[in-house]
């Protein structure tokens, strides 16, 4: 059996890297990279630290609006699998790439099937939700980390070859957290001892490209001090243009966007996490680390409902408060399954053919 896997951001990296593994134990898989994500920062560096097999194609598209990055994808995409015949195309989360690969594959009447299916957040501002919904209703085969998951796609009416399967997060954190503590040594290249600082991250455009919002998160970052900021290429752009960065890089620790296995030890020694990213709320559920998440709304509902995530949105003075206050309210429970659902994916991907 041929499986083509469709990747080309950081996030679409780390949920390819245990799935890879498995289907690679009775299976054929062929990688094709977008090039969504082009920085080594951003992009071989995971490759590296997870271990996946260097990609058989790399399409180099790069950055664009959402419609020409997704539109170079898609023509791409189409005329390898059109070449390669794969017997499904696989393809992960909610990234512009994961949406051009499952259109190619449909559109060529491949089987498709969608690692991380049913995640929604009701708000389709959001280019993720817009790519979520399009790629559940195009799959043949939709993996859910959740009963959440599985609901949402209920509700749309797609009960067929639904699967919970838990979430290939936990089967990450659970091979490189060791890993991680053994080979990491970013915690001693930036003077930190554990729980001494809290860890921001920001990347998506809702806050980004909205003076605005960025104005009052950075200005709740400088308030708040003592964190480590891993800064997105496009937030630096935005906080530079925005004559923002100097008052950054005065009263917290600004660094280059870093590999996975260096997040991971910054993630579990960290007081708390602030950020917008769907991936680090969950990331920080599951190492138990307090979430103040600088969105109105969350795809990740568990970690709202177990008490260890808090929407705060963009503003500052709250940003400031639930960043000093909050703390976990509740018991962290296996909402996200227990580190097998690579091998329950591998296996049904099998059984597809």
């Amino acid at each position: 059996m041929k499986v083509a896997s469709i990747v080309g951001a950081r996030p679409n990296f780390i949920k390819l890297s245990p799935v890879s593994r498995e289907m690679r134990k009775e299976m054929d898989e062929i990688i094709i990279h977008t090039g969504q994500h082009y920085d080594y920062e951003m992009d071989r560096i995971f490759f590296d630290d997870l271990g996946i097999p260097a990609p058989d194609y790399h399409l180099n598209v790069g950055s664009g609006s959402h419609g020409y990055q997704t539109g170079e994808m898609l023509m791409r995409v189409e005329e390898i699998l059109a070449k390669e015949k794969p017997d499904l195309v696989l393809v992960f989360g909610d990234t512009n790439t994961t949406l051009a690969g499952a259109l190619a594959g449909a559109k060529l009447n491949l089987k498709v099937a969608h690692v991380e299916a049913g995640l929604r957040s009701f708000d389709r501002s959001m280019p993720e939700e817009i790519n979520r919904i399009l790629v559940d209703h195009c799959s043949n085969f939709l993996f859910c980390p959740t009963e959440t998951a599985v609901s949402n796609l209920n509700e749309e009416g797609i009960i067929q070859n639904v699967y919970n399967t838990g979430d290939v997060m936990v089967d990450v954190q659970k091979d490189c957290m060791t890993i991680a503590e053994n080979r990491s040594q970013i915690m001693d290249e930036l003077d930190l001892s554990a729980k001494s600082y809290c860890l921001a991250t920001i990347h998506r455009a809702a806050n980004t490209d909205d003076p605005n919002k960025l104005r009052s998160i950075a200005y709740a970052l400088s308030a708040i001090g003592n964190i480590v900021f891993p800064c997105h290429p496009r937030a630096e752009k935005r906080l530079k243009s925005l004559d923002l960065w100097n008052l950054l890089d005065k009263n917290i620790k600004i660094i280059k966007p870093i590999g996975y296995l260096d997040m991971l030890v910054l993630e579990k020694n960290a007081l708390k996490i602030l950020t917008d990213s769907g991936g680090l709320q969950k990331e920080a559920y599951l190492l138990g680390v307090p979430c103040i998440t600088l969105r109105d709304e969350t795809e990740w509902v568990e970690t709202l409902n177990d008490g260890w995530n808090v929407l705060v949105g963009t503003d500052e003075n709250k940003i400031i408060q639930m960043t000093r206050i909050f703390g976990p309210l509740g018991k962290n429970r296996n909402a996200f399954g227990s580190g097998d659902a690579s091998k329950k994916i591998a296996k049904l991907i099998g059984m597809t053919n």
